[in-house]
């Protein structure tokens, strides 16, 4: 039996017209009937590195039981020169979390993906411990099953106080090797209980994994500190909403 939670991600490839870009990660939110890709705002654009991909394509399995059957889903990034996107920005700043509304009409069928929703958010900070183990669920370096589609999950523990926004920013801190490609990837903790048909995805999703995190003053022998930035994941409840989130237009 295929884990759930392998099929809430999505790979992502970044385009310029026919030009492939980048590998990221991503996955899929659902907030009643509307389903979203989430992914890291950076990569749908990237002003300091000139990325600006004008369409991303998704991978989508199409039988459960035959997981070597899939296809391709494309969506064009923008409309009428304005992006489709939704990107969030609080006190601090911009958050690198984006949505993407997918057209429901146009999405595959028959599709085996596995969603989160709402229900699956952290609504209570304190109760969760610094230390406590989480998985990271996405694709480094565009690794990943190429047979069955599937992604590879990397272990993490939470390397901050989830109930501090680490140096006022909105995200949280992990310990976990990650590569480029992860960006984007879901951030889950384990909850109680056995999956079920009732109960597919018994995860809390509590970030969005953003990058690396490092010293700018650190010393050439000195080993990178394996330390990442997750965007709490409460960030989607405002950019699912039917007006919410702020909408970025073309560069």
């Amino acid at each position: 039996m295929i884990e759930p939670l392998l099929l809430t991600a999505a790979r992502i490839g970044t385009f310029d017209g026919p030009r492939a870009l980048t590998n990221a990660s991503g996955f899929f939110f659902q907030r009643d009937s509307r389903l979203f890709l989430v992914t890291s705002r950076h990569v749908l654009i990237d002003e300091p590195s000139k990325h600006f991909p004008d369409r991303v394509e998704i991978e989508v399995h199409t039988d459960a039981r035959n997981l070597t059957r899939s296809t391709g889903f494309s969506v064009l990034l923008y409309r009428d020169g304005k992006s489709i996107w939704r990107q969030g920005t609080d006190a601090a700043g911009e958050i690198d979390v984006a949505v993407i509304e997918l057209d429901r009409a146009a999405f595959p069928r028959p599709s085996a993906v596995q969603v989160f929703t709402p229900a699956h958010l952290q609504r209570s900070f304190d109760e969760i411990e610094v230390g406590s183990p989480l998985l990271i669920v996405g694709f480094p370096l565009g690794f990943h099953d190429t047979l069955h589609h599937l992604p590879v999950v990397r272990q993490a523990v939470i390397a901050s106080s989830f109930g501090l926004r680490f140096q006022g920013q909105g995200y949280f801190l992990t310990d976990a090797r990650t590569h480029r490609g992860t960006s984007g990837a879901p951030v889950v903790m384990r909850q109680q209980g056995a999956v079920t048909a009732a109960n597919p995805l018994p995860w809390k999703l509590l970030g969005v994994h953003s990058a690396r995190l490092d010293m700018g003053n650190r010393e050439a022998q000195d080993e990178s500190l394996g330390l990442n930035c997750a965007w709490y994941a409460d960030i989607l409840l405002t950019l699912t909403e039917p007006a919410g989130g702020k909408i970025r237009h073309s560069p």
